[in-house]
This record gives structure tokens, C-alpha cells and sequence, in this order.
């Protein structure tokens, strides 16, 4: 099955923003009814025969994030665009994905980068060369994260975003009144 990111929106009937329950209830829907795993925890997350991990995040009885792991085989791929976020190397996925959008290396953990304009964060526990494929933890994003607006935001970041949508939410009232700006 493709798993297709769909950033800020949400990764099949996983949608960002949507109520806790629902979100329970469409994360349960991607269990392999044939196939259940006595891993899964339900409300938190789910894991496919392929070894795929769905992981939700909620806080305030909403969807905030989702977070899929590396499936071990390829019967289940994580998509954005035309880029196989698991199946690639993790520097070919950087590469690839910078040509939609930029890419910033963390600047805590050198081997996880983020799309900030797009929501969306990759990790592997660390970083091997380019010549060393074998070594799969090191080579290959072992998860990504698809996030609500503001998701990585520090403290100050997100305060700063709460003014800016309050004086966008003030000017766009003055305009609607007639007031000028």
C-alpha cells in the first residue's frame, strides 16, 4: 500500500486537525485486519505486516502529527511526490525533496532534517557515508513526521506566530469594517 504525505493535510485518513476519536478510528482502519500486531496500541499506533509503523500525536482531543517508521519489507511505501522517503537513501531524499522545497539539517541532531515550509521531519539514529548502503540505520530514514502548523516551533516562535495571526485576524476585521489600515 502507498502512503502518500500529504503536507499539512495529513497521510491517507489521517488528517491534521481532526478530532481524537476519528483519528483513533482511521488509525485502527489501516490495520491489516488478517495481520494484527501484538505491538499495536491503539489510539497511539498501529504497525502493518511490512514492518510500517503509524504512529498519531493529539493533544487538546486533536490530531497534531503523524509519524510512520521504515517498514522492513516493500509491501507498504511512504510517498511524497515521486519520493519514496524510505526506500531511498536519506541523502537522495534530501536532494529530492529540496527541489519542491527547502531542507534545513537540525541543528540539535545532524542526522534529522526538516522541511519547515511543509511540515515535515526525517530521522535516522545516525549518519554513514554514501558508500556504505549496507549499514540500513545509518543509510536510510528510519521514520518522518508530518505535522500541524507550528508543530516545531520553540516558545518564542510560537508566541510570535500568535501575534502575527492576531493582527492578520485584526487588519482583515478593520477591512471588513471599513476601517483603513
Amino acid at each position: 500500500m502507498d502512503f502518500l504525505l500529504e503536507p499539512p493535510h495529513g497521510v491517507g485518513p489521517l488528517r491534521i486537525g481532526m478530532p481524537r476519536d476519528a483519528a483513533d478510528g482511521a488509525l485502527l482502519s489501516l490495520r491489516e485486519p488478517s495481520a494484527v500486531s501484538a505491538s499495536d496500541q491503539p489510539g497511539q499506533h498501529v504497525f502493518r505486516p511490512s514492518g510500517l509503523m503509524v504512529s498519531i500525536h493529539s493533544m487538546r482531543g486533536e490530531l497534531l502529527a503523524v509519524e510512520l517508521g521504515r517498514p522492513t519489507t516493500a509491501a507498504d511505501r511512504v510517498l511524497f511526490r515521486d519520493v519514496d522517503v524510505f526506500g531511498l537513501p536519506a541523502r537522495e531524499v534530501v536532494r529530492r525533496i529540496r527541489a519542491y522545497t527547502p531542507v534545513v539539517e537540525d541543528a540539535d541532531d545532524p542526522d534529522c532534517f526538516r522541511a519547515p515550509d511543509l511540515l515535515l521531519g526525517f530521522w535516522r539514529p545516525y549518519a554513514v557515508e554514501e558508500d556504505e548502503p549496507a549499514d540500513e540505520p545509518g543509510h536510510f530514514f528510519s521514520s518522518v513526521l508530518l505535522a500541524r502548523p507550528g508543530y516545531y516551533d520553540t516558545p518564542a516562535e510560537a508566541e510570535a506566530r500568535l501575534r502575527a495571526a492576531a493582527a492578520a485576524t485584526a487588519s482583515g476585521e478593520e477591512r471588513e469594517a471599513g476601517i483603513p489600515s
